[in-house]
């Protein structure tokens, strides 16, 4: 089985979430899980629903602050297919990569 989760962890400060999002990306690497920050959030692969759990709560309380905001979204797919494969069939239905080279400061 292959779990997918898309993963928001954000403090309710002012001023930058850098260094705070980075602590929780960084807490991920405890778990046995793939994952890619995008700058919405970070995509979460793992073999088991409880490893993705695990690695959203360490996620969440890596965060120091007095307030955290957590939004996990889940994908639990009970045959096997991985993030990856799932973009590919984006991209073989556009028959074109699923992203753009524009750029949004232009």
């Amino acid at each position: 089985m292959t779990v997918v989760g898309f993963l928001s962890v954000a403090p309710v400060i002012e001023g930058s979430m850098a260094e705070e999002v980075a602590a929780a990306v960084d807490a991920l690497e405890d778990f046995d899980v793939a994952y890619e920050t995008t700058p919405m959030g970070t995509t979460i692969e793992a073999e088991e629903i409880g490893e993705l759990f695990a690695a959203a709560q360490a996620a969440h309380e890596a965060v120091d602050a007095d307030r955290v905001s957590t939004v996990l979204k889940i994908d639990d797919k009970r045959t096997r297919q991985s993030a990856e494969e799932k973009v590919a069939g984006v991209e073989d239905a556009l028959g074109r990569p699923a992203r753009s080279d524009r750029d949004p400061d232009a």
